[in-house]
């Protein structure tokens, strides 16, 4: 559900962006992000106070932010969206028919800058693995408005091609949420209530850094978390402590 939601706000943001170019105000645009931003921060403090053991939940985000920052996913995350974009943009030959392949140009960096964006991210693994485990599509619906007004943004520039950046979603969103829905059965609810409040403090984190700017976050280095929190629920259990704690 929230992948589809997704993909018709990318259409709807990217066809007004053709139809009315850029008259949208950069001081609206502030605005309306910012206004996502608090909302996202208050879904994430909502989703975090779900907790049942909030040690559980520090202790995940320190190991998984230690894992992340040794396997430097953040900066995976980046160097993927340039590698992507050197490869399928580069190399295309010399100034010869510069005119005549310009508007090629156009869709191919339109469809490719739209396609990173939308789906390379800590928002788009969070939300993607909740929207399979617990059906709770919330945070791609928050993700979905964001990419909509993106989407506006980019199709003014870019064009087209971004509108065609729904096939990309659609199949790595919605295969992200496939194979989470297909792990279902080995995650128990004590589980999912742990992990969805590890995730919950990522989302704080992603208003913080990415959507109010208050403060640099390497947000994606969190992403392992979301493992670390069920595996040491399912730990404790077996050894009986999690009822102490």
């Amino acid at each position: 559900m929230g992948t589809l939601i997704n993909i018709v706000t990318v259409l709807v943001g990217g066809s007004l962006g053709l139809l009315f170019g850029s008259r949208l105000p950069e001081r609206v645009r502030q605005t309306v992000v910012a206004g996502l931003g608090l909302f996202t921060a208050a879904i994430g403090l909502r989703m975090f106070l779900k907790t049942e053991h909030a040690i559980v939940v520090l202790a995940s985000l320190l190991v998984g932010g230690l894992l992340g920052e040794w396997w430097r996913i953040e900066d995976g995350l980046r160097n993927l969206g340039a590698v992507l974009e050197r490869r399928l943009a580069g190399g295309g030959g010399m100034k010869d028919n510069e005119n005549r392949t310009e508007r090629s140009s156009n869709f191919v960096r339109g469809f490719l800058t739209a396609s990173l964006v939308f789906c390379v991210g800590p928002m788009t693994i969070l939300g993607s693995l909740e929207d399979g485990l617990t059906g709770n599509y919330q945070t791609l619906a928050i993700k979905s408005v964001l990419d909509g007004f993106a989407a506006l943004a980019f199709s003014s520039m870019l064009g087209v091609g971004v509108l065609f950046s729904v096939l990309v979603i659609g199949v790595y969103q919605g295969g992200l949420t496939l194979l989470a829905a297909q792990a279902q059965s080995l995650i128990t609810t004590p589980m999912q209530v742990e992990m969805t409040a590890a995730g919950g403090v990522i989302l704080v984190g992603i208003a913080f850094s990415s959507l109010l700017e208050i403060k640099p976050i390497r947000v994606g280095n969190f992403l392992p978390s979301l493992i670390v929190a069920p595996v040491l629920v399912a730990i404790l259990n077996a050894l009986g402590i999690l009822s102490k704690v």
